[in-house]
């Protein structure tokens, strides 16, 4: 069997990996359990060919290999080449492979090319894209339940908000909440606050509310701890002008009745930020917040010819809006 899996919800695709290989009593790596990446991946039909000494079937991971992704101009043909003998091969070797082999292609993203028709053909394809919010909370809350652990909507909703949409990474951050709350206990706000390492969107949600409220003090004191926490400037001054931007476009949904989902370019798990970059949004006026952007910018220009330093840039804008 050909599979190709991909997509942004890497705990759901590995977990699909782990039944994979679950249909092997026994896995050795060289004999019957090959690892195919874009360093070997010109290997990949001498693997296929290559019998399974000892055992009845092999299984071939083919991670990360390029084959689905569009190259450089420079590059373009000599992948296309080999895209289209693997394609070639696969197709005309269909039963075979069927019978002594399980190909796994795991990428991130993928483009349609001749591989992709083929496997689409004769194998499966399956694109893990990342769960809504009410199925987030479901997963999450049933591994809080497996430990005897409570926990209530709101708090893995603002658990969520804080760590993100990305359920590897939740896992990740609940199980220090689990550990900390210990068996019958109960997860609370501020248990989240205290140990979870927090996502820079939902930071600068945070700075933003002190800058909305005219909090200088806390709108310098998130801004520090960002820094103290080793997040580059760069990436600060980047995430803070997109926030701003999103804030700016939500003003001009709002004047011209388009919906606001689409202007924002939400996914589908991220619609519960619709309401908190409205209720951010009407903390400004709409030529203050395109007065931050284009500030924003200048501060970027000026960055990088040598006018000023970022973070004595970044904290300026903070304070002239506080004031």
């Amino acid at each position: 069997m050909v599979y190709l899996l991909y997509g942004e919800e890497t705990y759901l695709l590995e977990n699909y990996v782990k039944k994979i290989k679950k249909n092997f009593k026994e896995l050795k790596v060289g004999i019957n359990f090959i690892k195919i990446d874009s360093n070997n991946v010109t290997e990949l039909i001498s693997d296929i060919d290559t019998p399974a000494f000892g055992y009845d079937k092999k299984l071939i991971i083919a991670r990360d290999t390029n084959l689905f992704k569009k190259d450089g101009r420079k590059k373009v043909q000599q992948n296309q080449e080999l895209v289209d003998k693997i394609s070639k091969y696969i197709e005309e070797n269909n039963n075979v492979i069927n019978e002594c082999v399980d190909l796994v292609f795991i990428e991130q993203e993928v483009n349609k090319n001749s591989l992709y028709s083929t496997i689409e053909k004769i194998g499966e394809i399956k694109n893990f894209e990342e769960l809504k919010l009410p199925q987030i909370i479901t997963n999450i809350k049933t591994i809080c339940n497996s430990y005897k652990v409570n926990v209530d909507d709101a708090t893995l909703k603002y658990f969520i908000e804080c760590c993100g949409t990305n359920m590897q990474e939740l896992i990740n951050e609940v199980r220090k909440l689990i550990e900390y709350a210990g068996e019958n206990g109960t997860i609370k706000k501020q248990d989240i606050d205290l140990l979870c390492i927090r996502k820079i969107d939902s930071v600068i949600f945070d700075l933003t509310d002190s800058l909305g409220k005219k909090n200088t003090k806390e709108a310098l004191n998130v801004l520090n701890n960002l820094l103290y926490s080793k997040e580059p400037i760069q990436k600060i001054l980047i995430t803070l002008y997109n926030h701003f931007k999103k804030l700016y476009i939500v003003k001009l949904s709002e004047r011209f009745n388009k919906n606001l989902a689409e202007s924002l370019g939400l996914k589908p798990n991220q619609m519960f930020l619709t309401s908190k970059y409205k209720m951010q949004a009407n903390y400004f006026k709409e030529n203050e917040l395109r007065s931050i952007i284009e500030e924003l910018i200048n501060l970027d220009s000026n960055y990088k010819i040598g006018k000023i330093d970022l973070n004595i840039g970044l904290e300026s804008i903070l304070c002239r809006y506080c004031s």
